[in-house]
């Protein structure tokens, strides 16, 4: 098996600016993910009640597509929620808020992502007792998505978002302290960009642990408009047999059309079966 594509839309206002390329509504979104050739889309919603789960089916099935995953990141970006903020009603309406995210996302057979809720240390928060949390959480959490048939993924991002997870070595050391074995990392290219040596190294090291990953240019821009190396990436995720996504978080540049087509047209160039390469669009 090879990676499949897939595209993020993001339904949350307060991100309009984030690195989401489409920002309409579901049915709209779907249209333009299949009518581009996208085998899924990531969904990034404010919440898992404001999803609509029959209706979110139907426009997969109309429409030929997957669920990728679902993304958490609206718990901190709206509602300032995280897995090791030192308030425990805090922490625990993060969990809550994951859980239904998790339980919404494994009916599609997809994971949630923890990425910007995993939080940071700082202040009164040592290292220590950041990580203990999130291990705590994770801890819950990890065996709840796996009762809802999918593995939960948690995101290394780059250190001037956090200072917790923040390159693959992090991701791997923390899942191997973990009693749950449902947890598996996301592998952010753009966030890889800044805090691996060796971005093709760093997936291969991640090995069987990468579970997801988010296709964008060393700039944050659609693939193709930056200095990463997609052709040593394909080769990396080739060596470690991997068949997940590549989803597309990337800016919508110069718009949401280009940024789509440019991205799927350097899936296909790099990581598409080459019988499918040979048929693609000119």
């Amino acid at each position: 098996m090879k990676p499949r594509s897939a595209v993020t839309v993001c339904l949350v206002p307060e991100a309009a600016g984030g690195p989401f390329v489409f920002r309409d509504d579901l049915a709209t979104s779907c249209a333009k993910a299949a009518d581009l050739g996208f085998d899924a889309i990531e969904v990034f919603a404010s919440s898992a009640d404001e999803l609509d789960a029959h209706h979110l089916r139907n426009l997969l099935r109309t429409h030929g597509l997957t669920l990728a995953a679902l993304g958490t990141g609206a718990g901190w970006v709206k509602h300032r929620l995280s897995l090791t903020d030192p308030d425990l009603a805090v922490r625990t309406r993060a969990r809550q808020f994951i859980a239904s995210f998790i339980d919404f996302a494994g009916a599609f057979g997809a994971p949630a992502i923890i990425g910007s809720m995993q939080g940071r240390h700082g202040g009164q928060i040592t290292p220590a007792q950041a990580i203990a949390w999130l291990t705590e959480a994770l801890e819950q959490l990890g065996p709840r998505a796996k009762a809802a048939g999918a593995p939960l993924l948690i995101e290394p991002l780059n250190r001037y978002e956090t200072n917790l997870l923040t390159n693959v070595a992090d991701g791997i050391d923390f899942l191997g302290k973990l009693r749950t074995t449902n947890v598996q990392l996301l592998c952010d290219l753009f966030h890889m960009n800044i805090e691996e040596s060796d971005v093709a190294k760093a997936l291969i090291s991640a090995g069987a642990h990468c579970g997801h990953v988010h296709l964008a240019d060393s700039n944050r821009r659609p693939a193709g408009n930056g200095h990463t190396d997609f052709a040593a990436v394909a080769q990396a995720l080739n060596q470690i047999g991997y068949a997940g996504y590549l989803s597309a978080e990337a800016l919508p540049y110069p718009d949401p059309s280009s940024a789509a087509q440019a991205t799927i047209a350097a899936f296909r160039q790099f990581f598409a079966p080459t019988h499918e390469r040979d048929c693609a669009p000119v």
